[in-house]
Parts: structure tokens; sequence; C-alpha cells
């Protein structure tokens, strides 16, 4: 009798039907005979709904299970006992030295920037070191040393961030100056977090004063400048009820917006499109799809279309590109004609981003519980949404006499209305397009070129060019930057989900703001180091003086670095990154890469400067070492 094979170790059924409804699917996909989901769910007496519950975790682990040939990687060699101890010991030293440069939170540990420098010094000196064994000598976290080492990636830490008032910190609360005087001395060597050296000041000093107060004494004596939130804008006020409106059917407003389902747990989001109309505020049309697509806009503007009995002779749009595609322009017809919202201005959507509103205010959170699938989620939401929408059509407004959305929609019009109603929106499309032309016979082709090339490399959506024709305004240096910028970004995957060509917009636009208050700062440096200024002669003498004490290219560089980066004017700070300019082109103007890479690296070790602020320092060190003008 011929021996059978073991199976192995005892499975879980439902685990068994789950490996079974997996490879069903790959049986018939190769064609070969399978078993059917009723015999598989039969023979293993299991329940169907956990079976593809269990199927679509396996489809997430398989891919995992295939290893690259090979040998497995060797262990690491092990440290001497000695080089170990001195690190630790080096590493302990520092930290007594330099209070509050390490401090335990309760779900992470914050490094300051001296203690992160003072560690990728130790690695440069230790490079034969292990990587494992350097990260457990030096007591750090092996992928937060990696960041680290990485210049670039942030390692969590948030050295600097002003926290907000936990108690009262009325100035009448100051007892004696001694406190003051603590908070200064305390202050001077720190080289933790403002929010740490509060919580030390309480603990470790008995000092009684809040985090806020604290923020003001070492701002009135010149030590920290704390961060401030910019204000609204004073436009808001003076651009209420800019919007023209004419009549019910006038013109209507179109937008999508996110709206999550949660379905046994399980969460769903869908895309929300509304069709708005101006006059009346009824919501006339929508759609509930997978995402905002120009699908989601001719959905939505049919159901408007069935719901009023008429076509609409204007549409308002956003400018994100799916909207303006050749499929949104068939269904508008020859009646319907397309406006653009201007950019920079929402209250141009404010009818839609209001009805958006309101139903966020009357809709409880869409948390299901059943044996349902993803078809009755999005069932549930259209019910839910049009139930709403339908009420609030028919409920009085008190700011339109008493009458209701549907009412106001159904007011009776004149032919002399529509006619001056569709002359004014056909002016303000012909105007739009005039703009466009011009603008774009105004462009320098190179740009163009440069843009159609990345557009297609990147697949990015502009049926009509707007997007290409915003960002051409830009210089090239600007919009090369740009271009990189989003590139990189895309390959990170650090990307927003969903984004478009109008991100790659915002990102040329903050250059080039960027750009521009750099140049105007520099002219302002040159004009009053040409004038011989005595406020700047200080950092003349001391630029002067670096160079003649640190002999080394490349410690020169790293040492203005430090002093850019510790600046706390902007002027100071644009000084010292055209003295690390300076020195490179001066002494590495063939192979700059490797001083660049070195006061790069230093730029993103000092995580006490802001992210943005770091990525703008590295910005202005190339632009002035690798001109493209």
């Amino acid at each position: 009798m011929a021996a059978v094979a073991e199976i192995g170790a005892a499975v879980s059924p439902v685990l068994v039907a789950g490996v079974l409804l997996l490879a069903h699917e790959y049986l018939r996909a190769y064609g070969l005979p399978a078993p059917t989901v009723e015999q598989i769910t039969a023979a293993t007496s299991t329940s169907r709904s956990r079976a593809y519950e269990l199927r679509e975790e396996l489809r997430r682990v398989l891919p995992s299970v295939l290893r690259p040939v090979g040998r497995p990687p060797s262990p690491p060699r092990e440290v001497n006992r000695d080089v170990a101890y001195d690190l630790r010991g080096a590493v302990t030293a520092f930290s007594r030295a330099h209070p509050g440069c390490v401090s335990e939170g309760p779900e992470r540990t914050y490094y300051g920037d001296a203690f992160r420098r003072y560690v990728l010094e130790l690695r440069e000196q230790h490079p034969d070191v292990e990587l494992e064994h350097f990260a457990e000598a030096v007591m750090i976290p092996l992928s937060t040393l990696k960041e680290w080492l990485a210049a670039g990636v942030s390692s969590g830490s948030r050295d600097g961030t002003p926290v907000g008032d936990d108690n009262a910190d009325a100035p009448g609360t100051v007892q004696p100056s001694a406190e003051i005087e603590v908070v200064l001395a305390s202050w001077k060597g720190w080289e933790g977090t403002f929010r740490d050296f509060c919580k030390y000041l309480r603990e470790e000093q008995r000092v009684s004063f809040g985090p806020a107060l604290i923020s003001n004494i070492l701002s009135v004596y010149g030590k920290r400048r704390p961060r401030r939130r910019p204000g609204r804008s004073p436009d808001e006020d003076a651009l209420r009820n800019a919007f023209a409106t004419f009549f019910g059917g006038a013109q209507w407003i179109g937008d999508g917006s996110p709206i999550v389902v949660t379905l046994n747990g399980e969460r769903f989001v869908f895309n929300l499109e509304l069709m708005v109309d101006t006059y009346s505020g009824g919501f006339v049309g929508m759609s509930i799809r997978e995402e905002e697509d120009s699908a989601a806009v001719t959905e939505a503007l049919a159901d408007g279309i069935t719901t009023t009995e008429e076509e609409p002779l204007a549409l308002l749009l956003d400018n994100r590109p799916s909207n303006h595609t050749v499929e949104v322009r068939a269904a508008l017809g020859d009646v319907t004609i397309p406006i653009r919202a201007t950019t920079h201005r929402p209250q141009n959507k404010a009818h839609v981003e209001g009805g958006f509103g309101l139903f966020r205010q009357a809709v409880p959170p869409l948390d299901l519980r059943g044996t349902t699938q993803r078809e009755l989620a999005a069932q549930v939401l259209g019910l839910v949404a049009q139930t709403w929408a339908r009420t609030l059509n028919h409920r009085p407004r008190a700011d339109r006499g008493g009458r209701s959305r549907v009412e106001l929609y159904n007011e009776p019009v004149t032919a002399e209305q529509i006619d001056a109603a569709r002359a004014a929106l056909e002016e303000r499309r012909k105007k739009q397009e005039l703009a466009r032309r011009t603008a774009i016979a105004r462009q320098d082709p190179r740009v163009r070129a440069l843009l159609d090339e990345a557009f297609q490399r990147l697949a990015l959506l502009d049926p009509e060019e707007h997007l290409r024709l915003a960002i051409a305004r830009y210089p090239l240096d600007v919009i090369v930057d740009g271009l990189a910028i989003f590139t990189a970004k895309r390959r990170a995957g650090t990307l927003p989900p969903g984004v478009d060509a109008r991100y790659l917009l915002g990102i040329v636009k903050n250059l080039g703001d960027e750009r521009e208050g750099i140049v105007i700062a520099e002219e302002l440096l040159r004009a009053r180091l040409h004038a011989r200024d005595h406020m700047l002669a200080p950092l003349v003498c001391a630029r002067d003086a670096a160079r003649a004490d640190v002999p080394d290219v490349r410690d020169r560089v790293l040492r203005f670095v430090d002093l850019a980066l510790a600046a706390d004017r902007r002027i100071d700070r644009l000084f010292w990154l055209l003295a690390v300019a300076d020195e490179i082109s001066s002494h590495a103007k063939d192979s700059p890469a490797p001083l660049v890479d070195a006061a790069a690296h230093r730029v993103h070790a000092t995580h006490r400067v802001p992210n943005r602020e770091r990525q703008e320092a590295v910005r202005t060190i190339i632009a002035h070492v690798v001109p493209l003008s």
C-alpha cells in the first residue's frame, strides 16, 4: 500500500476555507477545474462571511511570502566591549552636560539638535562599528539613527515647538524677580524642547510660571522668538454678497466632497457630488461615486436636469482638471455655458460648500452594523442625501420672505431675463477665453515645452491647459525646482491622496513667493554691505575671523551653516547662507557636490529649525552654487 503524505499540523476549518477561496480565483484564471464556493463552505462547515474576510487577509499577506533567492544576511559582527563602553560613556556625559537634549515623552523620545549632531560626529569617528551595535551603544533606536543618517527624513523631533496655556498666567501673579532669573539662567544651557523646559522648571526648579508667561519672559529678554499664526485676511468682509445671481435655473454650481460610511467596522469613502442653484440655494442634483471625476459631474448634472426638467444656462465648476474634460463638455451641450471658478476665491462656491456644511450638521455619523456589502453602503448614503436635500428644499427660508427653495426656483421668468442672463454669462466666458489666449501668446515656448513633457511624464490631467498656463508665468528655475519637488514627493509616497496638477501649481507658487523674498533680501543685503552698514559690521568681522581660524574648507562650511541656522533675523541667516555658497563656489567650483551634501546634511540635522525653513536654506545654497541663468 502506497504511503499517504501527511497534511501537517491541524489548521482551523475557517482558515482552510479562506485558503480554498483564494485558490479558487487562481484556478479559474488558469482554466483549471475548481470547486464552487458552496462546495467549499459546505465541506469546511464554515461561515461564508468569515471565510471571505480571511481570504482578503491572505491576499494581503501572500506577496510577502516570496523571499529573494540567496544566502540569508550574516549577523553583524560583535563590537569591542571597550569601544561600546566608551561610546555609551560619551553619550551619557554629553547628556549630563546639556540638560534637556534628550527627554522621554509618553509615546516618543525627543532629541535636541546638539545631541543629534554629536551622535552623527561619533558615527563618523567609528564607521567600522556595525550600525546595529552602534545604535545599541549610544542608546538610540536603530530606525531613528537610520533616519538621522538619511539627512532629511524627519526623526520625530519637535524641538522648540511652542505649547498652549495649561494654567493661568496673569502678569499680576509674578512673584519675586528671582524666579525670572531662574528661567533665564536655565534657558541659557537648555538643549531640549520648550514643552520639556516648562516641565523642567515646574518639577525641578519649582518655578510657578505657566508656559505662556515663560514664553513672554524669554521673548521680552530676547532669548526666544515664539512663532505666531497668521491672522485672517481683511478682505473677507469686503467680498461678501459679491456673487451675481439672476433667477432659478440661470446658474448652477457643482462640487464634490468625501463622505465616510462605516459598515461593520470597515470604513468606506465615497464622493458626494452636488448641484446647487445659485439663486434659490436649492439642491437640484447629486451623484455618489468612488472618487471625484468627470463621471460624477455628468451624473449629478443629469440628475439635476431630471429633477428640474430643464437645463441650466450656466454651470460653475472649480478648476479641477476632471471637471473640464471632453465628457463634461459633451454633457453640457449647447444650452449650458461652462464657467470656471475664480482661483483663490472660495466665495465662488459658497452655495455648495454651505450645503456640505449643512449636510454634516444634520446627518449623524453613518456607522452601520449588519451583514451587507459595499453597494448597500452607497445606496444608504444616496438615500440619506436625497432625503436631506428634498426636506431642505421645501423648508421655508426666513431670509427669503418665508419662501422655500422650490418656490424660489419655480418663480416665473421672462424671456428678457433669460436673454440678459445668457448675454452676461457668455460675456464672462469670452473674457476668460480672451485672457487665456493672451497669456498663452506671451509665454516662452521653451517653458511650455518643458511643462508639456513634464505633464505627460507625470500623467497630470490638464485638458484645457489652464494649469500649465498658470505655472508658466513663473521663472524657469522656480518651475524646475517645483517639478523636482513634486516628482520627489511622488517617489517618496508623501503626496496627499488624490492630488492633481493643482498641487504642483501650489508648490511652484510657494517657491516663487519664497524666491522673490530671498532676492529682495539679497539686494537689501548687498546694498547695506556696499554702504558699509554698521549693523552688519559684526557679521563681516565674524565671517573674516572664521575664515582665518578654521583652515579646513569643510569645517568652515559647516561652521557657517550652524551660524545661519542659529540666526534670529532673516537677513543674518541669508548673510551666512551666502557665505556658505561663496565658500563652496570658491574652493570647489568644479565638484561642489561633496560640500553641498555635507551642508545639506547639517541643515536637515538641525530640527530646531522648522522643516520648511530647512528646505529654503538648502535651496538658497544650491541656487547660488549652481545657478540656471
